[in-house]
Order: C-alpha cells, then structure tokens, then sequence
C-alpha cells in the first residue's frame, strides 16, 4: 500500500468520528453585485445586487468542515434571540451530520459578518456583534450540555474567536471534562495569554498568533520551534501545530518530534476559513486514532485543498482522497465531478473572469449530434459544464430498457472531449437544482426546445444569463440508433 493509500484510508474513517465543538457562531452573508457608475451622493461605488447568499460562520464553519469529511458533531454555541440567532439554527438544521446544542440569549446580538462583493473585488465588510461576557444562566446552559454530550465523542474542538462563548471559566471547566472522559481537546485559540488552555491536547495558532502568544520571533524554522516549545513548556499544552501560510506547517509535540510540512497548494484564491478547515482536519484525524504526525499531513492537504476555493468553504472527504490520490488519476477522471466539488471549481473559473456554460443530457449513446450541440454550447462560454443524468433518472425518464451505457462509462466518453470541461451526474429527472447550485452564466439546449421549455432558463435570465438554443444535427438520435441496432 503507498504512502497516499494510508492517508486516503484515514479519511475513509472520518465517518465513524464523534466530535464536540464549541465556540463562537457566526453568520456570514455575502453580498454579490455589479458595479457600473459612481453615486452622485458621495464619490462611492454604487452595488447594483444580483444575489446574496448566507452560510454558517466562526465555530459553525469548523463544523461545516466535519460535515463535509464525514464526520458526526455535536454543536455546542449560542446565539441571540433575533433574526440572525433563527437563521443560524436554521442553517445548522440543514447538516444532518450536526446534532445542534445552542443555547439563545435573550438581548444578545448574534455576530453578523456581511461581505458586499463586486465581481472578483470584495468592497465592504460590515459587522455586528456582541462581546460582553455571557449571563451567569447562559454559561450553565452551555457547561450542562458539554457535560451530558462528552461521553459520546472522539474529541473535542475549542474554536475561539473572542465573541464570549469561551470565557476563561467555560475553557477551563471544558477541558478538565474531556480530560476526566479521556477525549483530545483540539484548539483554534484566541488573544496572547495561552495558559487558559492548559491541558490541551493540540492548539494550532498562525504564525502571528504564535508571535503574540509568546512575545518571540517566528521568521524562519528553528525560531518557530523555539516559540511552540516555549507554549508547549510555560503553557502545559500538550502540542503545537502552527500554520505558516505560504510556508506550510511545522508540528511540535511534546515529545520532542520536530515535522516541517510545505504548503500543499498549487494556486490560491482565498486563505479565509483555512484554520477552520486545519481545525476540522486536525479534530477528525484524532477521534480516528489517527497519529499527529499523519494527522498534520492531512491537515495540510485539506489546507492547500481549502485555499484554492473561493470564499469561506470547506473540504470534502472526496477533495482529500482525489487530492492524495492526484498523481493516480488521468484528466477524464479530474473531470467528473460531485455537484460540491463543481460548485467550487466553477467559483474559481467565474474569479478568474471566465463565462461559464452549462448543458445537460443522458448521452446514453454518443453521436455527432451530441457532439454538434457540446461543440456549439463551447463557443458561448470559456467553460462547459455537462450536467449528466444518473442511471436511475435514466430509468425513470426512458424506461427499464435504458441506459445502454453506465453513467460510469458515459460520465468518461464525455470527459474524454476536449470541449468539455467538466461532468457532474444528477440523481433528480431535471437539471433545476443542479444550475441553482452552479449558477452558469449561459444555458444551452437543442433547438428542438423553445426558451420557455428549457429548464432551468427562469433561474438563468433571472441572475442575468441568458439561454441559447443549439442547431440540431439531423438524422441522429440515441433512440433511433438503438432501433436500428435491433433490426
């Protein structure tokens, strides 16, 4: 078994992790819009707003990440009796991997980060919140729920962002509970003073934390073990995992073992949620069994993973095994898809300024009118995404006798042309959720459709994209070929 093999068979046992997280959620809401003029009011750029969107944020993006690895969380936080604290339950509703515990303060604002975003270009971020200590029945309420979910999990996460929810008390009372129970404690930490987290299995500050945390200098290798063994000595912290950006990551235990990573990311479009990602990676690896050595070199993929999409995402179990197994895989299989992972790639094509296309079908049997409508569909975009329907939608769309082929094996012939540039299969009989999930720019289907049949056009033209209807290559069809076959 190769060195890749072992590490991708971690991550196949994510799915048996049990992590409890606590800390500060967030709502984040982002803002996206075009900006053509200057307002007469103030020499400011006027956002005409096309979509926003809204996704967990804080310590709900580190279990946003446990999700996507497979992982089962336990969500310990709190939220303010408001509009924002009703999306976030919302929002944590959503992932049946996370078994929510949050506590509602009444008269407290739930944190708020809004990002208003012209193309590429991030204008403004605007934030609300509260910091004050929470009230004395609050932290009881958060302190009973860790203690009744403890006994269930593999390890436990403190992701700390300085919004009140991990008081000096509740750290403690947490870590002394996991300690009692025998569960690692993984921590995001928070300010310069350390010893609040002493007893920790693992704390993974960034290079300026470190600097913070220690009042010591941290350019270059050896001055960064020097500042983690100094956290690990006066803390009594059990392991540092410092994260270095563009430097990797450098792992130092207790024992002495000194382990550099490089960075693993190959282009980057945004380092935000990284450390909740590291955090996640870092959490589900030890619930697993999983050595820390082998766990900071997953962590490490999932970051170089993390930055190479665009805004606060996360890693999916899929991203880490495809990613460790890269070297393994031709271009046709890099090709085909999850709808996850293609939401994410056509993020970073429509960064990058390029107009994305979409067109759907079961290419059950490819012909030179499938060829003809992918060749036209690519000479209205810089990047074709097929959307290919399941075996099962096949079924239920053509009958019993179809398909003749796979999706399997159509999902390759379709990767395999050089007009296309990406293949995601759908379970659903229509492509609709699949384009709200992508958000292409131009919708292609066959001539034989009229605007007002093709789905999915409604969502298009209403973003602003339009729907372009292909020419049809006479004398071919899928159903034909097949009779023809049978005669």
């Amino acid at each position: 078994m190769t060195d890749h093999s072992v590490l991708a068979t971690r991550v196949s046992a994510f799915k048996q992790a049990q992590i409890l997280c606590i800390g500060d959620v967030m709502l984040d809401q982002f803002v996206y819009g075009d900006v053509d003029r200057i307002s007469p009011e103030a020499p400011i750029p006027v956002l005409r707003v096309r979509r926003e969107t809204a996704m967990l944020g804080g310590a709900g993006n580190v279990v946003r990440n446990l999700g996507a690895l497979g992982a089962v969380t336990h969500f310990v936080s709190l939220v303010g009796d408001d509009m924002a604290g009703r999306e976030v339950t919302r929002l944590v509703g959503l992932h049946s991997e996370v078994d929510p515990a949050l506590v509602i303060e009444d008269g407290r604002q739930t944190t708020i980060k809004t990002r208003f975003s012209a193309g590429s270009q991030q204008l403004l971020r605007a934030d609300r919140e509260t910091t004050v200590a929470l009230s004395g029945a609050s932290q009881e309420a958060l302190v009973s729920k860790v203690t009744a979910l403890i006994s269930k999990v593999g390890a436990v996460v403190l992701s700390d962002y300085g919004k009140g929810v991990l008081s000096k008390s509740i750290v403690r009372t947490v870590i002394d509970l996991a300690t009692a129970a025998g569960c690692s404690v993984v921590v995001d930490p928070k300010g310069a003073d350390y010893s609040v987290y002493a007893g920790a299995t693992l704390v993974t500050p960034n290079r300026k934390e470190l600097q913070e945390a220690t009042s010591l200098p941290v350019d270059g290798d050896e001055a960064i073990v020097a500042a983690a063994r100094r956290l690990i000595d006066d803390c009594g912290i059990g392991n540092v995992l410092v994260t270095r950006s563009q430097d990797g990551m450098t792992l130092v235990t207790r024992d002495g073992e000194v382990h550099h990573l490089p960075a693993e990311a190959r282009e980057v479009f945004d380092v935000s949620g990284a450390g909740d990602t590291v955090v996640a990676a870092m959490a589900a690896a030890i619930a697993t069994g999983t050595p820390l050595a082998l766990a900071a070199r997953l962590a490490n993929v999932a970051a170089g993973i993390v930055v190479g999409k665009v805004g606060t995402a996360v890693v999916y179990a899929s991203d880490l095994v495809a990613s460790l197994h890269h070297s393994d895989r031709n271009a046709g299989d890099m090709k085909v898809a999850t709808r996850e992972t293609a939401a994410d790639q056509v993020a970073r094509w429509r960064h990058k300024g390029q107009k994305v296309g979409f067109t759907n079908g079961c290419f059950d049997l490819l012909h030179p009118g499938h060829i003809s409508l992918l060749n036209q569909a690519r000479l209205h975009c810089d990047r074709l995404v097929v959307g290919l329907n399941s075996d099962q939608s096949v079924k239920r769309l053509k009958g019993d006798s179809r398909p003749v082929q796979s999706e399997v094996s159509r999902a390759t012939v379709l990767a395999s042309l050089a007009a296309v540039d990406l293949v995601v299969i759908f379970e659903e009989d229509t492509p609709r959720e699949l384009i709200a999930a992508l958000h292409p720019d131009v919708l292609v289907k066959g001539a034989d459709y009229t605007v007002d049949q093709v789905v999915g056009a409604d969502l298009v033209q209403g973003w602003g994209g339009k729907v372009v209807l292909a020419e049809l290559a006479p004398g071919h069809s899928t159903t034909a070929t097949i009779a023809r076959m049978a005669q």
